[in-house]
């Protein structure tokens, strides 16, 4: 007997449907969130992807090698400092306003550790455009404004949507996220009648990122939501009723935040270190402190059958 509701996040691959039965009533948001009362309020990524999209990101994705010689999957692994802003580095950096970094984990050698998820098929240790510092790049690129971020990584990147945000005023963007979602007071009813399916919405999408000038790695405005071009990206799109992620839960220890919507693009996509330090930049205009948020957190493993909803709708 399963006493929650369905969790995210989930397989997305075209065709799957979810074992948990969220009954004719709990659909997930088919527009977009643009054409309803939505807005963004808050935008975060996790180390590797949260959700599973098979041939894209999945269980045979491969990135850059770590300290410990892992390659693979479902683990934490120390980071090569030279591939990023370190912790150090950035800590001194806030030094007179005092870091909000210090509550993540440790790990055993001073490195920070989160748990690394699923990964995209696009990494390729030859190429110059997936090359750090530590694998000997001939120009590698320098972070500016992220936090702990490498080239040639996947990176799922969540785009918190609520119709309860402080939408078109200078507080809309707010980190955590809750505080953004649950801004205005007698939009968002979490007891009956349900409406957070309704109210609250996420954009997902997955990324490796590049180091490279190339055009088609550019796009400047990772702020505002996913990446659309009308091509290739977000036009094969899993629509479902999930919860909140992060590595606090898991299949055994469930999000209480549900049901939400989940929009996610199925397919991998590839962007420059430079336009996502862009994003990062840009959050450090908002005139909420986004730095929570400029750094990627743990990914929580993939949900089990039994907790996904058998909602799952497509678009493309």
């Amino acid at each position: 007997l399963v006493q929650v509701l369905e969790q995210a996040g989930a397989n997305v691959t075209r065709g799957y449907v979810g074992g948990l039965d969220a009954g004719n009533w709990r659909t997930p948001i088919l527009d977009h969130y643009d054409d309803t009362d939505l807005c963004t309020v808050n935008v975060h990524w996790h180390l590797g992807a949260e959700h599973l999209s098979e041939g894209q990101y999945d269980y045979h994705g491969t990135g850059p090698a770590y300290k410990n010689g892992t390659n693979g999957v479902h683990g934490y692994h120390d980071r090569d400092a030279e591939d990023y802003t370190s912790y150090e580095e950035h800590k001194k950096m806030k030094e007179e306003k005092g870091d909000p970094y210090d509550r993540r984990r440790l790990g055993a050698a001073g490195g920070w550790e989160e748990r690394l998820g699923l990964r995209c098929h696009h990494y390729n240790d030859e190429d110059e455009m997936f090359k750090t510092a530590a694998t000997n790049a001939t120009d590698p690129y320098v972070w500016r404004h992220c936090v702990e971020m490498m080239v040639g990584e996947t990176y799922e990147v969540h785009w918190p949507h609520s119709a309860a945000g402080a939408c078109g005023t200078e507080w809309q963007y707010q980190t955590p996220f809750y505080d953004g979602v649950f801004c205005k007071e007698g939009i968002v009813n979490i007891l009956t009648p349900l409406n957070t399916y309704e109210k609250i919405g996420v954009q997902g999408q997955v990324f490796t990122i590049v180091n490279s000038d190339e055009e088609e790695y550019q796009y400047e405005n990772l702020i505002d939501g996913a990446w659309m071009d009308g091509k290739d990206k977000w036009v094969d799109v899993a629509k479902y009723t999930g919860s909140t992620t992060g590595t606090t839960r898991n299949n055994e220890m469930c999000s209480r935040y549900a049901p939400i919507t989940w929009q996610v693009d199925r397919t991998c996509h590839m962007i420059s270190a430079k336009s996502f330090d862009k994003l990062c930049y840009d959050m450090k205009q908002k005139k909420d402190d986004m730095g929570g948020d400029l750094y990627p957190h743990g990914a929580r493993e993939i949900v089990a059958d039994y907790l996904v909803a058998n909602n799952q709708q497509s678009r493309k």
